[in-house]
């Protein structure tokens, strides 16, 4: 970032959200999707001795880095690795990488007895999710998670269980729930209380998609959009799915095999026509046939057929929100390959902002499904 960037990297105190220091940080890009963790990358430039003492206080694993713009937080995220870096002329910088907060749930392992009967009789599913979230929440001090006051309810329940020495990782838990047919997305979005300009970090959840915003966003070429990317993937996507899991064999002196799903195929048929393209998933913990059919299920109405990421790279500017992870968007664009135009409806599922930098314009790219 130069000395006239509109943005800030501001560095904290993991476990109580303290600011330690807001140094410059160059070469940045960040990046935040639904479904997975987002990353940050950016170089500290160590130009003197000052510098470098600030620089002491950023420590993997203890230290989160906010992205502000305009007084608008962009970004939020644990660092989880620095690399200082000396050149051949002596010139020193301290690399920073680091995850959204939602990494967090990949670095912990449930270890507790608390979740193996809890969820034994069926479950709102958001309440199991909260439920995981607020005790490996407890893991960040007074700081935590946000787990919002959201009253709306999935309408689908669930049953859970989770043994102490299984090792499983909370991520994995969250995600294979979320995977099931008419499962639901998670997020931690954060964000500054407009009462108090106090730093947010709130979890959201939405079911089967998270939505944000009543009303679309237009964008078109030529216009706001600068350049686009349209990949049509079949070797991605299938017509058949079956889902593989646990072996259920007591008889140590017979073949062991694994639990297996009926076959699924798309809830809503394909338009056209398609030849058979299989999909198989593993998932070895899961001995339950019902759980292994609803898996297969969402695997193939997911990817049915084919698999499209469209993306679009936008110029940022004041009208662009911060929050824009769950927006409908509507891209229109005419071109030699749309010379009628193109007009079509997208949710935006991940967002990569690069700063302006070196005469680069402030932009954003944003990946794109289907509506």
């Amino acid at each position: 970032m130069s000395l006239h960037t509109p943005y800030r990297a501001i560095f904290c105190d993991l476990v109580s959200d303290t600011t330690l220091d807001i140094l410059p940080l160059r070469d940045v890009s960040c990046e935040d999707y639904i479904g997975r963790a987002g990353s940050l990358s950016g170089t500290v430039p160590l130009s003197d001795r000052a510098i470098a003492e600030r620089a002491h206080k950023i420590k993997p694993g203890r230290t989160t880095v906010y992205l502000e713009r305009g007084g608008d937080l962009w970004w939020g995220g644990i660092v989880w690795t620095t690399n200082l870096q000396s050149n051949d002329r002596g010139v020193m910088t301290l690399g920073v990488q680091a995850s959204t907060f939602d990494s967090y749930a990949g670095r912990r392992r449930i270890r507790t007895n608390a979740f193996e009967t809890r969820f034994a009789q069926p479950t709102e599913q958001f309440v199991i999710a909260r439920a995981l979230w607020a005790h490996l929440s407890e893991g960040l001090g007074r700081s935590g998670i946000d787990l919002g006051d959201e009253t709306v309810e999935s309408g689908v329940t669930r049953t859970a269980s989770w043994r102490y020495g299984d090792e499983t990782v909370y991520q994995e838990a969250l995600d294979q729930l979320g995977a099931l047919e008419r499962g639901f997305e998670y997020q931690i979005l954060v964000y500054r209380d407009p009462a108090d300009g106090k730093r947010i970090r709130q979890l959201r959840l939405g079911s089967p998609k998270i939505r944000t915003g009543a009303t679309d966003m237009v964008f078109d070429r030529p216009g706001t959009i600068l350049s686009y990317s349209l990949p049509d993937d079949a070797t991605r996507g299938g017509t058949v799915a079956l889902a593989r899991g646990a072996s259920t064999n007591n008889n140590a002196g017979a073949e062991s095999r694994p639990t297996l799903s009926d076959l699924a195929v798309p809830t809503t048929p394909l338009p056209d026509l398609w030849p058979q393209l299989d999909l198989s998933e593993d998932h070895n913990d899961i001995g339950d046939k019902a759980t292994l059919n609803s898996l297969a299920q969402a695997a193939v109405d997911e990817a049915a057929g084919h698999v499209q990421i469209p993306e679009i790279s936008i110029r940022l500017g004041g009208i662009v929100p911060p929050a824009l992870l769950g927006r409908t968007t509507r891209i229109r664009i005419t071109d030699e390959w749309h010379p009628t135009g193109l007009d079509a409806r997208y949710r935006i599922v991940g967002v990569k902002v690069r700063p302006a930098e070196r005469g680069r314009p402030d932009t954003a790219e944003l990946v794109l499904e289907e509506a």
